[in-house]
């Protein structure tokens, strides 16, 4: 099974450390399904989901509906991680396009994609690079 980007899937994300998203918790496919099918080991890369509000870019907002999602939810994009496929329990729908686009741009700000320093409002940062 390679889900495709956007897809909910329920994973087990114990064991972990520190601050890290454990238990049996909603995530979203950030990965390439056509790279993650390619890869030397079944890894796919993920977005923890929680229903605890939280602003700014790193924080989208994700709607309870097609996504089975039962109630309005916020993307972690700062726990980004990649895990084993044989961590997921069970596929629930898909996140709508804007969602996704939003954590695209969370992504990219977290991860300086776009090689600009930014603040974790989105704002870019003045010292720049």
């Amino acid at each position: 099974m390679t889900p495709t980007r956007g897809t909910v899937l329920l994973l087990d994300l114990d064991p972990t450390m520190g601050h890290e998203q454990r238990g049996l918790r909603p995530c979203i496919v950030v990965s390439d399904p056509e790279v993650a099918a390619d890869q030397r080991f079944p890894l796919i890369g993920v977005v923890p989901v929680t229903r605890t509000a939280a602003v700014g870019a790193l924080y989208p907002p994700l709607e309870a509906g097609s996504s089975g999602l039962t109630s309005r939810s916020y993307a972690l994009i700062d726990h980004v991680r990649s895990v084993d496929k044989r961590r997921i329990r069970r596929s629930y729908g898909r996140i709508g396009n804007g969602e996704m686009a939003a954590i695209d741009e969370g992504l990219t700000l977290f991860l300086c994609l776009d090689g600009e320093r930014r603040s974790s409002s989105g704002e870019a940062d003045e010292r720049g690079r």
